[in-house]
């Protein structure tokens, strides 16, 4: 090959082609034979727009770097895996965010009570969930020991197929230890309890505490409180569709001007509750996922309540009654979904046992359609069922229960 021709300034091996100021013409060697060395007023014009440039890409990096992290090129043999994880979601985040909508697999937990209120009384500010949720119906039970009537819910519990429809929690005196298989819908759903006594605050802490601890569970949307004397009158699809569909929480609430009405008032619960706002209402409530927030997170309302009304006030029959119709009454439906009897007189309703249980008692319940002398309402209309359960029952009473359940009450 021909070399290249330089005239005056070139370079060929570091030395001047000529000592004189003529123009001397030179042929460079060709590239096969020796390197070729660009000019220096070239060189210094690279390295200056090589500076520029690697300026440009630092300026474009810290411009970037709060949305972006790395500023990168892949390698090639990096692309095909770089497209799988841009199709397939992160295995790792995809098994937290279900171990979390999950919910606790234990009841059980070293949570103080205050700790436990503040934990439940988170809420999300966005309201689309980021994954398909199944609404669950959380049953709480509320006990002072054994649950003698729990094969009837068992038998109720199976009906509905699908444990990710239902949660259960169980209060009872401390201490207590059941005695479950672990196949039981009643196994570890034992909450972290203190001791409760009808007729004080204690009542009413132990049904906020029940709350609080569903609430842990992002699952639950409705909750239900019971007693170890509650039975289910209908099947568990129809109880499930009945309260998941419902526009309203099951909370009685009446204005009884008499002696055990507003006679129970206290001036003390003013100015946040005055006298003509006073309510009263059966301990039994069914709850939505809002409302219940709203209970286990009442700073306002609730330490009047307690530190005001004692007995022959009583917490757990005002404080939800008078509360709700204040702040949420459009929310509520104003009667309970637990039938009780209160025709026999007396500080508490009529417990049945076995004599007690036939089908014409059970179907006299279970086709009910009013409540506290009021034609029942559902979602605003007439409703065929107003109960979806019913107290108080003997443990007498299960072996006829069990017995009349797949003909009356629809399970078992």
């Amino acid at each position: 090959m021909q070399g290249l021709v330089v005239i005056d300034g070139a370079v060929g091996n570091g030395k001047d082609v000529s000592n004189n100021n003529n123009p001397t013409t030179r042929t460079l060697p060709s590239s096969s034979s020796r390197p070729t060395t660009l000019p220096p007023k070239l060189l210094r014009r690279l390295l200056f727009v090589a500076v520029l440039a690697v300026g440009f890409v630092a300026a474009v990096v810290l411009l970037l770097g709060a949305r972006s992290p790395t500023l990168m090129i892949p390698r090639l043999d990096a692309l095909s895996s770089m497209t799988m994880a841009a199709a397939t979601p992160c295995k790792d985040e995809d098994q937290a965010l279900k171990r979390w909508r999950r919910g606790p697999a234990s009841a059980w937990h070293n949570l103080s009570d205050e700790e436990l209120l503040w934990a439940a009384s988170w809420r999300p500010s966005v309201a689309r969930y980021p994954y398909r949720r199944v609404p669950k119906v959380a049953f709480m039970f509320l006990t002072r020991g054994p649950l003698p009537l729990a094969p009837l819910w068992e038998r109720f519990f199976a009906g509905g197929g699908d444990r990710r429809r239902f949660s259960v929690y169980v209060h009872s005196t401390p201490g207590y230890r059941p005695d479950f298989p672990p196949e039981s819908v009643f196994y570890r759903r034992q909450v972290p309890s203190q001791v409760t006594r009808w007729g004080e605050t204690s009542m009413c802490d132990a049904e906020r505490r029940l709350l609080a601890n569903a609430l842990l569970d992002p699952g639950n949307e409705r909750f239900v409180l019971l007693s170890e004397s509650c039975v289910p009158l209908t099947s568990f699809p129809a109880a499930y569709a009945y309260l998941t569909r419902s526009r309203h929480s099951f909370v009685g609430a009446f204005d009884d001007p008499g002696p055990h009405g507003r006679g129970r008032y206290r001036a003390g619960l003013a100015p946040e509750i005055r006298r003509h706002q006073w309510r009263k209402g059966a301990q039994w409530f069914e709850l939505a996922r809002d409302l219940a927030v709203d209970v286990v997170a009442d700073g306002r309302y609730y330490p009047k309540f307690k530190e005001h009304c004692r007995p022959p006030c009583y917490v757990d029959e005002h404080y939800l009654p008078t509360v709700l119709s204040l702040v949420a009454p459009e929310r509520i439906a104003n009667r309970s979904v637990t039938w009780v009897d209160w025709s026999r007189g007396g500080a508490h309703p009529a417990t049945f046992g076995a004599g007690d249980v036939d089908e014409a008692f059970l179907g006299r319940i279970a086709n009910t359609t009013t409540a506290t002398g009021r034609p029942c309402l559902y979602n605003g209309q007439p409703a065929e069922v107003c109960f979806l359960f019913a107290r108080k029952f003997a443990p007498s009473a299960l072996q006829p229960l069990l017995a009349l359940a797949p003909k009356m009450l629809g399970y078992g």
